[in-house]
């Protein structure tokens, strides 16, 4: 990842880029905005369907056209419209996620990508356009049970189809709302998409608390390839980015660390790494 910028001219901001994603999130250095709402999310009630890929990279989820999911309020101006799903997951469960908290990562990133459908007529002109994108990240973490959602995405009947690049497989009846924890609690920053071209067009909300799914889910991930089935099997998981420098970057949370409370009194920045830790 870091020679993109050298093996494509149109991927320069890849090396040069000032707000690049993803960053390590230092607690401590978080400011709270109070103008800062919950998201809200409209499915218009209707579950979704769309079609889950192995694209040799991600596990992506990119949804029909007709069922439309937008999420608005936090720090949007607009509403944003969902166009696809992608997971980043590691073959370690202390590594996964692009994503860093205090320098931890997680075993696992979803990643909601939404474009400004308000401004753009599409994702692919969003992408390259000022307040083009939204990236709803939530970490994912091994338990004992999973996330609804998740599971629909990684049961064994669903992952086994998609083992080799450019495996596809349709899927209905989805309900958006059951990927999200049960928080309206965020992180929020300036930044851009983690693959090239590396546009500096996003907002990134990440989630304070995480979702869950089992141990076999992450090893049904870990199965599947890079490759087609004709070509040596290498996995896809570290399917990450690594972290890339802040650069003065502001991090906005809507968590008021402001609250006092028994455990500290008084250290705001102290207070807040305990309040976000403790949610994840």
């Amino acid at each position: 990842p870091s020679f993109w910028g050298l093996v494509n001219s149109a991927w320069n901001l890849c090396s040069v880029g000032k707000r690049q994603s993803p960053v390590n999130i230092e607690t401590s250095h978080m400011i709270f905005d109070p103008f800062l709402t919950p998201i809200k999310l409209n499915t218009g009630g209707r579950k979704v369907g769309g079609t889950m890929y192995n694209t040799g990279r991600h596990v992506s989820l990119r949804l029909d056209k007709e069922h439309l999911v937008n999420i608005s309020g936090g720090p949007m101006t607009y509403s944003h419209r969902l166009e696809e799903i992608r997971l980043h997951f590691g073959s370690e469960d202390g590594q996964g996620s692009e994503h860093l908290l205090n320098g931890q990562a997680f075993s696992g990133e979803v990643q909601l990508i939404h474009y400004n459908h308000e401004l753009y007529t599409n994702y692919t002109e969003a992408a390259k356009s000022p307040n083009g994108l939204v990236i709803v990240s939530i970490f994912m973490k091994i338990a004992e049970t999973s996330n609804s959602f998740l599971n629909r995405m990684l049961n064994r009947d669903t992952i086994t189809r998609i083992t080799y690049k450019n495996d596809a497989y349709l899927l209905t009846g989805l309900n958006i709302e059951e990927i999200y924890p049960e928080t309206s609690s965020f992180i929020t920053y300036d930044g851009s998409m983690t693959i090239p071209p590396c546009f500096e067009t996003a907002t990134w909300i990440l989630m304070n608390k995480p979702v869950y799914l089992t141990r076999m889910q992450m090893h049904s991930l870990r199965l599947l390839s890079q490759n087609q089935p004709s070509q040596i099997f290498l996995s896809m998981s570290d399917n990450v980015r690594p972290v890339q420098p802040l650069n003065n970057r502001c991090i906005r949370t809507n968590i008021n660390f402001s609250v006092q409370g028994k455990d500290c009194p008084n250290n705001r920045a102290q207070k807040l790494q305990y309040r976000v830790m403790e949610a994840l």
